[in-house]
């Protein structure tokens, strides 16, 4: 059974998230995608590769998401930046960090440097999707759902199996969160893996990221067959050799 805890930051919020202890180690911190949790198999997997590695290690839901307080609809990614900052500085403290971000997880990853960037020393992209509010959702959109979003303030997407709530306020949030004209000069590795199969969010959004960084040692592992999640157990094997290169 996974150990989860809970961090109350006011009467009336509390953050859900997996932690594992170690003094003077750097940290694995894992930030998952949209509308996602800690249930699924990469948290986990996470977890069991930094206790083998005698690494610490953070994961959390942000607010609004899995058992965190807050409603989904309130949320935003300034909101869900500010939670992982505040994680963070709470658990991590001045610890190293290696990022593992997973589609949305890395455009929140990317926020971080503006905070952390002299204790980030590794960045792992999984299906990354930064600024995919604007380019995946808004510049998509029909005319008569731009209406209904505008005069409703929300505007409910089914994708898959499921229903996504898309509130105005998100989507302008996330144009006050542009990271992908952003240049960062940290000499670290950062590697994106995307599956050639994601139809969530194409390849080229690995590709954007990795323009960012422009001292760094960076790479792009391309899956074949890959989805967009990648969490099956070879798609898993895959991630943890690539974080085991970051690490080393």
């Amino acid at each position: 059974m996974t150990n989860f805890k809970y961090l109350k930051i006011t009467k009336t919020r509390k953050i859900r998230y997996l932690k594992h202890y170690q003094k003077d180690k750097p940290y694995i911190v894992f930030l998952h995608g949209f509308m996602s949790d800690l249930e699924g198999k990469k948290p986990k997997a996470f977890l069991d590769f930094a206790k083998k590695n005698k690494l610490g290690y953070l994961a959390l839901e942000y607010s609004g998401h899995g058992k965190s307080s807050g409603k989904f609809i309130d949320g935003n990614i300034s909101k869900w930046t500010k939670d992982t900052i505040l994680m963070i500085r709470k658990i991590v403290k001045k610890n190293n960090i290696i990022l593992i971000g997973s589609s949305m997880g890395a455009w929140i990853s990317l926020n971080q440097f503006s905070f952390f960037q002299k204790q980030i020393i590794g960045f792992l992209g999984i299906g990354s999707a930064p600024e995919f509010l604007e380019g995946l959702m808004w510049k998509k959109f029909s005319k008569k759902m731009k209406y209904e979003i505008k005069k409703n303030g929300i505007i409910n997407l089914n994708h898959g199996d499921y229903l996504y709530p898309i509130t105005y306020q998100l989507i302008k949030d996330g144009r006050k969160n542009k990271v992908l004209k952003k240049k960062i000069f940290t000499n670290i590795i950062v590697t994106m893996v995307h599956g050639d199969k994601d139809n969530s969010v194409p390849v080229i959004y690995s590709r954007k990221v990795l323009k960012i960084f422009k001292k760094c040692k960076k790479k792009l592992v391309i899956i074949k067959n890959g989805d967009h999640s990648l969490s099956s157990t070879k798609n898993l094997k895959i991630l943890k050799k690539e974080l085991k290169l970051i690490i080393s």
